[in-house]
């Protein structure tokens, strides 16, 4: 799996950027390293429920990514052309990813064996 997070990091991410800003089911979170303090932008999978927003971490909970929004408490996010402030993320450990629309749960659980997800809400 680590060797596929790295080749999806260096080539997959850069040509899915342009297009997860625009499609459903995808968006791009700005989030600042906790160690470089650079910015990134990163694709990623994200399912709307009311005012809270979904990410499931395909790659595990460890990644970059999901480490920094927790430690900046929150994110910015375009999704479907609109860019939304996120703010209290949660992680949480559901192994049958009730919260997932069924499609999407057949997907990370089965296929990816994604077990943690990203919860935040809109400001």
């Amino acid at each position: 799996m680590w060797r596929f997070r790295r080749a999806a990091t260096r080539f997959v991410d850069p040509v899915l950027r342009p297009l997860a800003a625009w499609l459903p089911a995808f968006g791009v979170i700005t989030h600042r390293g906790r160690r470089s303090g650079r910015t990134y932008r990163t694709p990623v999978n994200v399912f709307r429920r009311g005012d809270e927003y979904l990410f499931f971490a395909t790659y595990g909970s460890e990644v970059d990514w999901v480490q920094n929004v927790l430690a900046a408490g929150g994110c910015s996010l375009r999704t479907r052309g609109h860019d939304v402030t996120l703010i209290e993320p949660e992680l949480i450990t559901d192994p049958e990813l009730t919260l997932a629309p069924p499609f999407v749960r057949f997907v990370e659980r089965r296929l990816a064996g994604a077990t943690d997800m990203l919860r935040m809400r809109a400001r």
